[in-house]
């Protein structure tokens, strides 16, 4: 039988790991940890089954309760102990969304029509990437030192304080650098 690949282990999966045998032992502050740093992941687990968040904060309720008294049975060589707790997570919104009446399961057919469909349509998606073409011919068209900062500036999230202290020039030049190029770039835009 051949043997199972290593799965790598990070600084986060090895505190996991550890908090759930603190747990395991009892130790509280170990569980409030891993409630912490796990609930979140976990919820969103709860919810991909269960779309009533409700539902879904009760299974969450139950899933912490579970691991409080069957944290002893993780075993590290098996599993990481993120993958241990989203199975327990899915495994208890399955049982939740079975024990569900039938019409909180599933929704009539004839409601399909009355739910908006926000994701951009086809149309939609080729004007995206005509426009995204369009603004990257006009941004080779700035100056090397224009398209860094406006780059580093509305993609990267950077203020003008920092831009001006990582290049070293004035605050009121690199304002207006950044004023400049967007204004080559609309009238690039526009044409």
């Amino acid at each position: 039988m051949p043997e199972s690949p290593q799965r790598q282990r990070t600084p986060e999966s090895e505190r996991l790991d550890g908090l759930l045998g603190d747990v395991a032992g009892g130790d509280r502050g170990a569980f409030e940890a891993l409630y912490r740093a796990t609930s979140g992941k976990l919820l969103g687990v709860c919810l991909r089954v269960l779309p009533d968040r409700a539902e879904a904060e009760d299974v969450l309720q139950e899933v912490y309760a579970s691991v409080w008294r069957k944290a002893v049975q993780f075993d590290a060589q098996r599993a990481s102990a993120i993958t241990w707790l989203a199975m327990i997570a899915r495994n208890k919104a399955i049982d939740r969304a079975r024990a569900l009446p039938a019409p909180q399961r599933t929704a009539s057919i004839e409601l399909a029509d009355e739910i908006a469909d926000h994701a951009a349509t086809p149309l939609q998606q080729a004007e995206a990437a005509n426009d995204q073409s369009r603004l990257e011919i006009c941004m080779q068209r700035l100056e090397a030192r224009r398209r860094a900062l406006i780059r580093t500036a509305f993609f990267d999230g950077a203020t003008y304080e920092e831009l001006a202290a990582r290049i070293g020039s004035p605050l009121g030049s690199v304002k207006s650098w950044i004023r400049r190029g967007l204004s080559q770039l609309r009238a690039c835009l526009e044409s």
